[in-house]
């Protein structure tokens, strides 16, 4: 008896340390191969295809918008090569005061959000406070351009509740002031909104660099070491951190570069009209009745393109310089600069950054529900639903076609990235460098410049497919974002279980679909709600392959921004950021639900 007792003890420690030593044989052996099917065939080709998709289009709109802006447009008669494009757009009155201004708000936009970010990084980096940030800042990261821009304007009028919280007791205005902001000449209210946007994109980008395992512990100890060898905090993190941070961190800054330079949304909601900057002015000119200032805005949108091309060029030259200036500076030994002082000062714009933002989210809630509400009383008299009500009845078209179009961009999105990221697993290598920024290229080009020949081309291979030609152009500002959110998850998968799986004789297709998306779900599902968030907030790429035949949120918000009441356009602005943060919000929930009953 003890001795069947015996064998039937190790009978089962046998079976149980099977897939175990599977796995760690697998380890340390190499990949199975696996046999080429179809599956494995679309997979392998997937990579040229998403280069293609993304080439193709920008490069092609590119061209098309060349040939217009030299005459030649044979839609209208035009096919005569020669500068008359270029020759009316120097006529333009003020055309230099548009350059000026939207180089200025791009580039000072760019400058203070990637400042900003880094001092949050710097103040706070290794502490829980990061954390903290990264939680109250990340929300505004789902939020539309559009929407922020409308929540800053209700915050910064004349009759906002800046105005309003400081009226009478401390400004002693009984009326509303007459202030420059927002629309004034100098494009503050753009920098402002813009800075608010972006941050949360930088920090956030910065973040998931240093959530990468390998690179952040090297980082965190490099941090560690300097600590221990004396250095301030701050300084720590700018000699023994930043040197290695800022170069992961230069496509993406590059892109919040060449989005502020050629952004409509913005300066359309809270720029200046004489004169707009160059991007609201060559959508204007594109969008008139008159066909023949197609040939004025095709040479804007060159001239826009260059515009961009010279404030990227000259930020990589200012890297350059700030390189030569500052290298000493790294290894002088020197322990700190002023770095009390700094971490005050870091601390005191962070809680204002923050207050600012909450501040403009009440203001929207309250001007959304506000009856009648007088200056300068800081809270509405009564609250009412009259107006969402009112909105709702004339909503149910712009919704459908936001939440389509968001569908089928974000799926053939998270397809196309989920096949390519799964071609790098099975050729055992990662995607390269050129890949990697032809990813960027839609974000890096000005889409002012690029979506003019886009639309040329669409309405020359099929003008009726508006939906169509409007869900492709959102795809190519979804899939960048999409492919950026899900790489580093795929990339850590832990690839032993898919060679146990192969091992045992499961095709690729089945490896793919039971082995690891499943461990995919949570960073799937918060790619798609990215995905949509993007597509949600997209209004040059709608209005303008859409022929302004499809209608969404956002093109309705912008429209209502500009001269509608604002009770009507604080409701818009609304479901601007509820859409997506329901996304984001079922993208969370979801995994704890399933987990959940899982364990059970």
């Amino acid at each position: 008896m003890s001795q069947n007792s015996d064998d039937k003890d190790k009978t089962p420690k046998k079976s149980s340390g099977a897939v175990t030593s599977a796995i760690d044989t697998q380890t340390s052996a190499t990949a199975i191969p696996y046999k080429r099917d179809l599956f494995t065939h679309l997979t392998t080709l997937s990579p040229k295809f998403l280069l293609l998709l993304l080439i193709l289009p920008v490069l092609g709109g590119l061209i098309s918008v060349l040939l217009p802006a030299f005459g030649w447009i044979p839609a209208i008669g035009q096919t005569t090569i020669g500068l008359q494009g270029f020759a009316a757009l120097w006529q333009t009155p003020g055309l230099g005061q548009m350059v000026a201004l939207s180089a200025a708000t791009g580039l000072i936009s760019t400058l203070l959000a990637f400042m900003l970010a880094l001092m949050i990084l710097a103040a706070f980096f290794n502490s829980a406070w990061l954390t903290r940030i990264e939680r109250l800042l990340s929300p505004i990261l789902v939020i539309p351009h559009a929407a922020a821009a409308i929540a800053v304007g209700f915050l910064i009028a004349p009759s906002g509740m800046v105005a309003r919280l400081i009226s009478p007791w401390l400004s002693g205005w009984e009326l509303a002031p007459q202030g420059i902001l927002p629309h004034d000449p100098y494009g503050i209210s753009i920098i402002l909104g813009l800075v608010l946007k972006e941050l949360p994109f930088l920090l956030l980008m910065a973040l998931g660099i240093l959530a990468q395992p390998e690179l952040g512990k090297k980082l965190r100890q490099q941090y560690k070491v300097a600590l221990n060898l004396g250095y301030y905090p701050i300084t720590a993190f700018f000699k023994a951190v930043f040197p290695l941070l800022y170069p992961l961190l230069r496509l993406p800054i590059l892109a919040v570069l060449a989005y502020a330079s050629a952004s409509v949304e913005m300066p359309l909601i809270l720029g200046p009209n004489t004169p707009p900057t160059l991007a609201v002015t060559i959508m204007q000119w594109f969008n008139d009745v008159d066909l023949n200032l197609r040939i004025k805005a095709s040479a804007g949108a060159v001239l826009q393109l260059l515009l961009t091309g010279a404030l990227i060029a000259l930020w990589l030259g200012g890297e350059k310089a700030i390189k030569a200036f500052f290298t000493d500076s790294l290894t002088n030994g020197k322990r700190q600069y002023l770095d009390s002082v700094w971490q005050k000062v870091t601390v005191a714009l962070t809680t204002f950054i923050i207050g600012f933002i909450a501040l403009a989210l009440i203001g929207l809630v309250l001007w959304s529900v506000a009856g009648y509400w007088r200056f300068p009383a800081a809270l509405p008299e009564q609250l009412v639903l009259l107006h969402f009500q009112s909105a709702f009845t004339q909503m149910s078209t712009p919704l459908f076609n936001t939440i389509a179009l968001g569908i089928v961009s974000t799926f053939v999105a998270i397809i196309l990235t989920l096949l390519c990221l799964e071609a790098e697993q099975l050729s055992h290598k990662s995607i390269s460098n050129f890949t990697s920024f032809i990813i960027y290229l839609p974000l890096l080009v000005p889409s002012i410049a690029f979506l003019f020949g886009l639309v040329w081309l669409q309405q020359w291979v099929n003008n009726q497919a508006a939906f169509f030609n409007v869900a492709f152009t959102h795809l190519l500002f979804v899939l960048p974002y999409v492919f950026l959110s899900l790489a580093s998850s795929y990339r850590r998968l832990d690839r032993r279980f898919a060679n146990v799986a192969a091992s045992l004789g499961a095709p690729p297709l089945k490896v793919f679909l039971q082995v690891k998306l499943p461990q995919l779900f949570a960073p799937i599902l918060i790619a798609i709600a990215l995905g949509l968030a993007v597509s949600f907030g997209q209004y040059l790429p709608t209005l303008l392959a859409g022929g302004g035949r499809i209608a969404t949120i956002t093109t309705e918000a912008v429209t209502l921004a500009n001269g509608a009441s604002r009770r009507t356009s604080a409701v818009y602005a609304l479901m601007q950021m509820v859409m997506p943060l329901v996304g984001f919000i079922v993208a969370w929930m979801l995994p704890r639900y399933f987990f959940r009953s899982g364990r059970r």
